[in-house]
């Protein structure tokens, strides 16, 4: 997740090409700046919510679900600064993508292992 200068078609058109490879397919919700993808060099599949929330077995539920968890998460703070957002949104991310308990466990002794690691290294 990362905070975007706004929601025009050349942005986010701009910032799929970076993240996405060529012929890959794209599904996404009707919002309008998605139109270029319809003529651009991805596969584009719309999930119209006003109508269906799943085609066949495509779904955009996975990011629905998270944005979901960081509103309901981020809500409990009743304002958070614009200059810190980012690290917020980063928190929620994270959150999200190590849910599972054990696996939060093992990131979090990789990374105090780590840190032990370089402390030892740099240490006088």
């Amino acid at each position: 997740a990362c905070i975007i200068p706004n929601t025009r078609a050349d942005t986010l058109i701009l910032i799929i090409r970076e993240k996405v490879k060529p012929d890959s397919i794209v599904y996404t919700d009707s919002f309008r700046s998605y139109n270029g993808l319809d003529v651009s060099e991805f596969t584009h599949y719309r999930i119209n919510h006003s109508k269906e929330f799943v085609q066949d077995i495509n779904h955009i539920n996975g990011i629905e679900n998270f944005w979901s968890q960081a509103k309901r998460h981020m809500r409990k703070y009743n304002g958070i600064p614009k200059e810190h957002f980012h690290l917020f949104l980063k928190k929620c991310e994270w959150r999200f993508n190590y849910s599972d308990p054990k696996r939060l466990l093992y990131q979090l002794k990789q990374w105090v292992k780590q840190e032990l690691n370089y402390l030892s290294r740099t240490a006088p």
